[in-house]
Parts: structure tokens; C-alpha cells; sequence
């Protein structure tokens, strides 16, 4: 006898897809050079709109994707 499944292939799919967007939150936020001499300081590099709204955004938007895939029953076929 199988034991049932705990999540069904459609909640794999949206966790997959929440993982996406934190990764790629995750990315944005950690930027790329913010400076080419250690002794100056970039403000605009590092307090970019990208890095300060876009990237906390996605994070929190692949939270929310996370826990709906959780909580999403599977559709009874």
C-alpha cells in the first residue's frame, strides 16, 4: 500500500516558482560593484531603487508564493 502524497505536482510547480523569486530577490540585493576604490563611498550604487524596493518586494512576493503553494489544495480530478 502507497502512502498518499503530501503535496501534489501543481504545489511543486508554485514552490519551485516562490524559490525563483527569492533567489532572484536575493540577486538584486546583493547588487554588483559598489565600488571600484575601497576608500570612496557610492551612495547611488548602494542605495539604488533596485537594491532598496525592488529586490525586499520580490522576496516577500516569493514568501507569499511559498505559503499559497503550501496551502493550496490540489485539484480532485
Amino acid at each position: 500500500m502507497s502512502s498518499p502524497k503530501l503535496f501534489a505536482k501543481e504545489n511543486y510547480i508554485w514552490m519551485l516558482a516562490g524559490l525563483v523569486l527569492i533567489a532572484l530577490g536575493m540577486y538584486l540585493m546583493s547588487g554588483g560593484k559598489s565600488n571600484t576604490d575601497p576608500a570612496v563611498f557610492n551612495k547611488e550604487a548602494l542605495y539604488s531603487p533596485i537594491r532598496i524596493t525592488v529586490a525586499p518586494i520580490l522576496i516577500l512576493a516569493g514568501l507569499v508564493v511559498e505559503v499559497f503553494a503550501i496551502f493550496r489544495k490540489p485539484k480532485q480530478a
